[in-house]
């Protein structure tokens, strides 16, 4: 579990009327609990060329939102992956699918959330788009917002707020 570096996600809630919460729909999954940044987006459907390309370049502290459909029939993400994110930079991962390689992501100090685990690894097809608007789980996510996680959830501002 990391060092908090930012109020309760519950804090946040209740003083920015304008924030989007996350449904509760994701497992935290990652070597850290509690993570912030600003967001990045890709989105894809089953195939990870895109997520493994984001997470190659610097990341600054950004956090990755992942598209994947909300498919969990083949993992977007799994430990390499999530060790190219932390080598790289990015604070954290949020995927609408699935990730594999558990104990390695557990490992690696960076927040991954999920819909779940599956073994079976995604396509490779070269498909997929990056920084676009994406939505899922009632939240409408842009880049350059500010993503913050916790034990509590997930909550989106349109701007740095700690």
């Amino acid at each position: 579990m990391s060092e908090r570096t930012f109020p309760p996600t519950a804090d946040l809630c209740d003083d920015h009327d304008d924030a989007q919460v996350l449904e509760p729909m994701f497992g935290s999954f990652g070597g850290v609990d509690r993570f912030c940044g600003p967001v990045r987006t890709v989105q894809c459907f089953e195939d990870n060329s895109r997520v493994s390309e984001a997470v190659k370049e610097p990341g600054d502290g950004a956090v990755l939102v992942v598209e994947g459909g909300g498919s969990v029939r083949r993992a977007l993400c799994g430990g390499n992956v999530a060790t190219w994110a932390h080598d790289n930079g990015w604070a954290g991962i949020v995927i609408h699918g699935a990730i594999r390689d558990l104990e390695e992501i557990e490992a690696v100090p960076i927040g991954v959330l999920a819909l779940g685990p599956i073994p079976r690894k995604s396509t490779k097809r070269g498909e997929g788009q990056r920084d676009l608007p994406v939505s899922f789980g009632g939240v409408a996510f842009q880049p350059g917002q500010w993503l913050y996680a916790d034990e509590d959830g997930v909550v989106v501002t349109d701007r740095r707020v700690h």
